[in-house]
């Protein structure tokens, strides 16, 4: 793969631009680094969850912590939270992994 990069115009609205730039923070990356990891990500899935499902935001209330599991697109998942923590039902949450049928979700 070569090393020479693409440059082209890309227009966010404010409310998408922060929230890029909130998980890139969190992630220790340039927006432009981290909106090239999430690109790469989106192509290099290899299965439905994957290629449908990582980088979507559901609310809390999707959540059903006395199961285990969560809905997305009206397909029960079984999850995890990122760092361990207990989930609010008030909060959103970022699918960023899909391995079988197990999402890994992280507080947005």
């Amino acid at each position: 793969m070569s090393d020479e990069k693409k440059r082209f115009l890309l227009r966010l609205d404010q409310q998408l631009y922060d929230q890029l730039s909130q998980a890139a923070d969190q992630e220790n990356r340039s927006i432009n680094a981290h909106i090239e990891t999430i690109l790469h990500k989106a192509t290099q899935g290899d299965n439905f969850e994957q290629r449908q499902i990582i980088g979507q935001v559901i609310n809390g209330a999707q959540i059903n912590a006395d199961n285990g599991l969560v809905t997305v697109t009206g397909i029960y998942y079984r999850y995890l939270i990122s760092d361990n923590s207990p989930v609010e039902p008030t909060s959103r949450y970022a699918v960023v992994d899909a391995v079988g049928n197990i999402l890994t979700l992280q507080k947005i």
